[in-house]
């Protein structure tokens, strides 16, 4: 009788649970890309470190670059952008109130292909190409995420991160041959060149990035130096009315009318009153209007006041309103809306924050297209004024608009009251500074309480009325000729298409290596 021989079957176990120590250091580790993301928004105003910009994000990219594996440094990459996202917008916790933590999580994704990018590029051992390779490509990316959540119906630019530099114009020298977009790509070609520095063994890829970095931190100043200032073709004084946190909507209007009677027998050319300065709408309310026009006739200059009114149509929009003597000369309404503040996306599926938030309980109307207000001086002679409202000062592509139009002045109506007492008011009185950089025009902000201040052409400073200040800041604006037109004003945002390109091909790439990998 035959024994059949049975081998013995090595016992089934189940998986081994992940350990518990790995996994917590894993989430200590994504804990502190969260945080790292929250490091470059002190380079914002108000902290206004804007030095601290060109190394902030080496902690971040650092948790990226040594990331066990591309898709944990992809999700480091998401944590690090919630963190920036959720930092820099805290103060919209009252207009949108838990729906931030939200969109710091959807907007903050985008971030994961900078981690994809710095882990690919820069994992140890680091060599000479690929230092080269990350100093083009990791900033591409880092743009391309910028862009792509500019994107007005997603809410529009905001805390890009070349707008640290607003302060300094040799920097923003930049801006005016790539817009903002060029200065934000040379500050994250910098950050990625001290990372190469402080990480990378051989001497060669240390070598390439600090030679990348200080051509790249020259380039502004060496652009400033060599490009001369805008030509000058006169000047125009400009006033700037702040009436303060005034809750009444006549009692509002009546502190702008009275700071503006105070400037009769100056030699004014334009008063620009607020965001809101009146809720009446001048077509309908005859004696608003005709007030308006005494005003005008009083200290012998136009004045653009700013309309949020119930038009005939029963929808209420947000206006600038040209007014001269004989009456009102034209108008501007405001086409891109601030989400939530203005109107909720997706309201049927989103009304519901309305409930908890300030958000916008009904949906402005937005007006149909932009153009320039034929304002004049004092004498008679043309003024256009590209005039904006509010957060349409974060989008470049209006301003570069209205200067191709032929605006001499680019004018924004801002009211920051809801976030008097955060970062918001100085956040956005910067972009006013940028956009002048941008298109060689001086620019003002005129705000109902928040920041007023005015801009030279170069994005230089000449006044400001802080968020205790009221009254009228009157200032002498220096013009430049009416031809005049920057390089970004001429070739719009061929940076961050060029960004999109290097992003692209950086993803075929990586496509085809691991098709080639998986043939092998």
């Amino acid at each position: 009788m035959s024994r059949r021989l049975t081998l013995p079957r090595p016992a089934l176990r189940a998986p081994t649970p992940p350990d518990r120590a790995v996994r917590a250091h894993r989430y200590r580790v994504r804990g502190a890309a969260l945080a790292a993301g929250a490091l470059p928004v002190f380079a914002f105003p108000a902290p206004g470190l804007a030095t601290l910009a060109w190394v902030a994000l080496v902690p971040g990219l650092l948790l990226m670059q040594r990331a066990p594996s591309a898709r944990e440094a992809a999700v480091r990459g998401w944590w690090f952008g919630a963190g920036f996202i959720l930092t820099g917008m805290y103060w919209l916790i009252p207009s949108i109130g838990p729906a931030l933590p939200l969109l710091a999580v959807v907007f903050g994704v985008l971030q994961a292909g900078v981690g994809l990018a710095v882990h690919r590029l820069l994992h140890p051992p680091l060599t000479a190409r690929r230092a080269l390779l990350a100093l083009a490509v990791v900033p591409a990316v880092w743009l391309t995420t910028e862009y792509a959540r500019s994107w007005h119906a997603l809410g529009g630019p905001w805390a890009l991160l070349g707008a640290t530099q607003w302060r300094h114009p040799a920097v923003l020298a930049l801006a005016s041959a790539g817009g903002i977009w060029l200065v934000s790509a040379a500050v994250v070609a910098v950050n990625t060149g001290v990372l190469i520095v402080l990480t990378a063994t051989g001497w060669r890829p240390r070598a390439l990035a600090a030679l990348a970095t200080v051509l790249v931190l020259a380039a502004g100043p060496l652009l400033f130096a060599l490009r001369a200032a805008p030509a000058g073709a006169g000047a125009v004084t400009v006033a700037l009315v702040q009436p303060g946190i005034v809750e009444d909507p006549q009692a509002r209007f009546e502190a702008s009318a009275a700071a503006t009677a105070a400037l009769g027998g100056r030699p004014v050319d334009l008063i620009v009153w607020g965001e809101s300065s009146t809720t009446a709408d001048l077509e309908r309310d005859p004696a608003a209007a005709a007030r308006l026009s005494r005003l005008s006739a009083v200290t012998g200059a136009e004045i653009l006041a700013g309309e949020d009114a119930r038009k005939a149509d029963g929808r209420i929009s947000k206006d600038a309103v040209l007014v001269s003597p004989a009456g009102t000369v034209d108008r501007y309404r405001k086409i891109r809306l601030v989400p939530f503040g203005e109107y909720i996306p997706l309201r049927p599926l989103l009304g519901w924050i309305a409930g908890v938030s300030r958000a916008a309980g009904e949906n402005r109307a937005p007006g149909n297209a932009f153009h320039v207000l034929p304002a004049t001086d004092r004498t008679g002679a043309p003024l256009p004024v590209g005039a904006l409202i509010c957060f349409e000062s974060a989008f470049p592509d209006m301003s570069r608009t209205a200067a191709r139009d032929g605006a001499r002045v680019l004018v924004y109506q801002s009211s920051t009251s809801t976030f008097q007492d955060t970062w918001a008011p100085e956040q956005h009185v910067s972009l006013a500074a940028i956009r002048a950089a941008e298109t060689g025009r001086p620019a003002v902000q005129a705000s109902l309480t928040g920041v007023s201040a005015a801009f030279d052409a170069q994005g230089r400073e000449l006044a400001r009325f802080g968020t205790d200040r009221t009254g009228a800041l009157t200032v002498r604006l220096p013009l430049t000729a009416p031809s005049t037109l920057t390089w970004y004003d001429r070739i719009g945002d061929v940076v961050p298409a060029a960004a999109l390109l290097v992003t692209a091909g950086a993803v075929l790439a990586a496509g085809r290596g691991r098709v080639r990998r998986a043939a092998r």
